[in-house]
């Protein structure tokens, strides 16, 4: 009898070992991954400002992880303000590497990509901030939910940085009408309004383009160079044409009412085009899918964070989705890369005219946010709720 009952502790435990090791196989999370450490920056104070955009602002140095188990990571700077939590953190990607022991990495962050970190992160314009920055790195690849929530996190560092507003990088023309009023860009036919619609030369070389919402059923603008009348330019005939020669005599009046406008410019030949657009999300993400798009709201209230810009708060699937700009498809905007990627969380994800699908990474309830004041700096935001 003591052999029976000796034999069956020997089997139970066993069995016991091979189900722990399945699951050790089976659920890489268990492990414990190398801690993060951020060595760099050490802290300071960044005065970031559109002349020095390209310039370097630090660079971050912090240590790999090995997470536990072979696997390849990424690597994102997080940047939150020191009174917040990293719920909805500024982030910029700081890259993919291979499966490797743990080592020293680092990488050198520019004005212009820290700015839109800050940005991302709520910060001001234009006024000292404090901020904590992090590294978080998570494996590449990973097959369940279980495993793509696993992160190593590193240690907090504070800076203070005073970030810029991006327009100031970019020559721009300013579309001062009628409209402005009722649209929340300040006093009609006022071009040195501050919140007057603007167009941004991406390349600054003369060509302009951007979106402009105007809530008159009989808009009039024109365009101007500098924020006064001098120089500006409307249509050479009064035709009220969508397409055509700039000159200096009557004002611009396209006769298809209010809605949103496209501009493309070029101030150097005088030749313009506009059109109507319709802003909207469509997706399998969306309540609607891929068969109808919700319309966005464009934002005319000064003291929202979204100011002059699209919002709507949807309950999203974790799918994909567009921008539609016009009902037959052959306007829509989303990934710099044209492939379909999944959009960042909180932060600022850069999207382009043409650009290929969007992918929402955790379903949820979003805030939607569209910023497509500047052409240089399309982008969307995923605000969870």
């Amino acid at each position: 009898m003591k052999k029976i009952y000796l034999s069956l502790i020997l089997v139970a435990g066993i069995l016991s070992s091979l189900v722990s090791c399945s699951d050790d196989l089976l659920d890489p999370v268990a492990a414990k991954g190398d801690a993060i450490v951020l060595s760099a920056p050490t802290g300071g104070t960044y005065a970031l400002s559109a002349s020095t955009a390209s310039a370097t602002a630090f660079t971050v140095k912090w240590t790999s992880s090995t997470f536990g188990y072979s696997a390849a990571a990424r690597y994102t700077l997080q940047v939150i303000k020191s009174t917040g939590n990293f719920n909805a953190p500024g982030t910029f990607p700081l890259g993919d590497y291979g499966v490797a022991t743990s080592i020293n990495l680092e990488k050198a962050i520019t004005n212009r990509q820290l700015n839109a970190a800050l940005l991302g992160a709520g910060g001001p314009i234009g006024a000292s901030q404090a901020y904590k920055v992090r590294v978080v790195g998570s494996p590449l690849n990973q097959s369940s939910s279980t495993v793509t929530a696993y992160e190593v996190i590193s240690n907090e560092i504070t800076i203070t940085a005073t970030a810029f507003d991006t327009y100031d990088e970019f020559a721009r023309l300013y579309v001062p009408g009628n409209y402005q009023g009722a649209s929340g860009y300040g006093n009609n036919w006022s071009p040195d309004s501050p919140s007057v619609a603007k167009l941004f030369s991406a390349g600054n070389n003369g060509v302009y383009e951007g979106f402009v919402w105007m809530n008159d059923a009989n808009p009039e603008f024109k365009f101007t160079p500098v924020p006064s009348w001098s120089g500006d330019k409307g249509e050479s005939n009064g035709s009220g044409a969508f397409s055509g020669q700039l000159g200096t005599s009557s004002n611009i009046k396209p006769s298809a009412g209010a809605g949103t406008y496209f501009f493309n410019i070029n101030w150097n030949t005088g030749a313009y085009t506009m059109d109507k657009r319709q802003v909207s999300i469509i997706g399998a993400a969306t309540p609607n899918g891929w068969g109808n798009g919700t319309p966005m709201t464009f934002d005319t209230n000064p003291s929202s964070p979204y100011y002059q810009m699209y919002t709507i708060t949807l309950t999203l699937a974790k799918d994909e989705f567009l921008i539609r700009l016009k009902d037959d498809w052959s306007v829509k905007m989303g990934t710099l890369s044209g492939n379909t990627e999944n959009t960042t969380t909180g932060g600022q994800y850069k999207i382009k005219l043409g650009g290929g699908n969007m992918k929402v990474p955790t379903a949820g309830t979003y805030k939607v946010v569209l910023d497509i004041r500047n052409s240089a700096n399309y982008n969307i935001r995923l605000m969870p709720q």
